[in-house]
């Protein structure tokens, strides 16, 4: 029996964009365990291969890292060495290092294991896998399985999925084929400014689309600013499998680049991407589904990773206006 260990340590569409090589590697292994983060726990549970799924706060990825104590790390040494693993695959972005993890699974004993490192690995990896070229992200992750010899099977195209049945989410959106509208992203670097959010919203809705706006609970000020009476606002009201069913009833999902753009991904919903160039689009953008790209890809920002945006009037966004999201909707979502 082979077990294996997948690790993606980050937040929850770097999860959801893991999910091609997770399927890969259940496709040839007995059992899949996921190791996520704390931000991509959520995500963790839904992609299809996984088995069981643990959390842990990696100090050297997570934004808000705890302490590095003796306590901390072996509240995940213990965990790993007792569920006594074949193999582990690292999957990072390209900004990441796999080795301090790669470390502490050697000290649990893993026999196996292969990370994407520009790093000298020495004795951590046995697989040390190189990437040519800027592929996608779920691409570049899946490339890693194959590499260890994981190969997806028969019939899987490779595009990002979750794992149904998805709750039924009509009583809180009704009848599918509304417009989503996401606003908020991880860090204020990506995200459009809200009026020019909450504009849109009201020129959709006089276009005649039912217009949805999402968000957790810590965002439902900027949902209720968003929707401002012209759509149906469900800030704090869906968990992260609720928000899949939204989005899959969705004709087009509106977002920044962030975890629910992914999601839209994963359940086959197209999206106008309000992409701010601070990571590159070729990398992130949504995977798989038809995409229009709004935002200014050539800004003084790109490329920074920067959180909070380095340029005076945040021009890659503010300068993208409602009516072309608007247009862009009914590019990739057809007219109202």
């Amino acid at each position: 029996m082979v077990k294996a260990l997948v690790a993606r340590l980050d937040n929850a569409g770097d999860v959801l964009l893991t999910g091609p090589c997770v399927r890969a590697v259940a496709a040839g292994a007995d059992s899949v365990t996921l190791l996520a983060g704390p931000h991509g726990r959520v995500a963790a549970g839904l992609l299809p291969g996984v088995d069981r799924v643990i959390e842990w706060c990696a100090p050297w990825i997570d934004p808000q890292p705890p302490p590095v104590t003796a306590a901390h790390l072996a509240a995940l040494t213990g965990r790993i060495a007792a569920q006594a693993f074949d193999l582990a695959l690292i999957s990072t972005s390209f900004h990441q290092s796999p080795l301090p993890l790669a470390l502490l699974l050697r000290q649990c004993g893993v026999p196996w294991i292969g990370a994407i490192s520009e790093d000298y690995p020495g004795s951590l990896l046995d697989l040390r896998h190189r990437i040519d070229g800027d592929p996608p992200e779920a691409e570049r992750a899946l490339s890693l399985a194959e590499a260890a010899g994981f190969r997806l099977p028969p019939g899987d195209d490779g595009r990002l999925a979750v794992r149904g049945p998805l709750p039924d989410v009509s009583g809180l959106v009704g009848e599918p084929g509304y417009v989503v509208v996401h606003p908020a992203a991880s860090v204020p670097a990506r995200q459009w400014p809200a009026h020019r959010c909450a504009e849109a919203v009201r020129m959709l809705a006089a276009e005649g689309y039912r217009v949805v706006v999402t968000g957790s609970a810590a965002e439902a000020a900027l949902t209720a600013e968003v929707s401002g009476g012209a759509a149906l606002d469900l800030g704090g009201r869906t968990g992260f499998r609720e928000l899949a069913a939204v989005l899959a009833g969705a004709r087009v999902l509106v977002a920044p680049n962030t975890g629910p753009a992914h999601l839209a991904a994963a359940v086959g919903t197209p999206v106008v991407s309000l992409f701010a160039p601070v990571v590159p689009a070729a990398r992130w953008a949504p995977y798989g589904v038809p995409v229009v790209l709004l935002g200014d890809q050539e800004a003084p920002c790109r490329g920074t990773r920067a959180r909070t945006c380095p340029v005076p009037g945040h021009p890659c966004l503010a300068g993208v206006l409602p009516d072309e999201v608007c247009q862009a909707v009914v590019k990739v979502g057809g007219a109202a």
